[in-house]
């Protein structure tokens, strides 16, 4: 591996930032959950979570609170954990791309498919959390 590349992998500075950069999803939903509230708790309710401020509200609460335990790295292999939880959860509820047809459902199933690697990118979080 060149040097260069070597010494940006080393750095403190690209570790957060690609901290930052996997938690991009989650705190950027976070913050949307806060900044419109009403909406997002209807949006709870369109899929069947009752009641949605109650739901909105945790799912905030989670998104936030594991994003920057991750950035922080603190409690990584929890935080990470429970937002590969949560992605997993999303798939049956928001992306049920078996029960659609055509283009939906292919969107739904690329949905899925990058959640599913978005998990796998937590791990290895976890994983190298471990290692600093």
């Amino acid at each position: 591996m060149p040097r260069i590349i070597a010494t940006i992998l080393d750095s403190g500075i690209f570790i957060v930032l690609a901290r930052v950069l996997l938690t991009l999803v989650f705190w950027s939903s976070g913050l949307a959950k806060l900044f419109d509230f009403s909406t997002n708790a209807a949006i709870m309710e369109s899929f069947g979570l009752h009641p949605g401020w109650l739901v909105n509200t945790i799912t905030m609460i989670l998104q936030l609170g594991a994003s920057l335990a991750i950035i922080l790295n603190r409690g990584v292999w929890l935080a990470a954990g429970a937002l590969a939880v949560f992605t997993i959860l999303t798939i049956p509820i928001a992306h049920p791309f078996w029960a659609k047809e055509g283009e939906e459902a292919f969107r739904d199933l690329t949905v899925a498919l990058e959640h599913v690697s978005l998990i796998g990118g937590l791990a290895l979080a976890a994983v190298l959390s471990q290692k600093t």
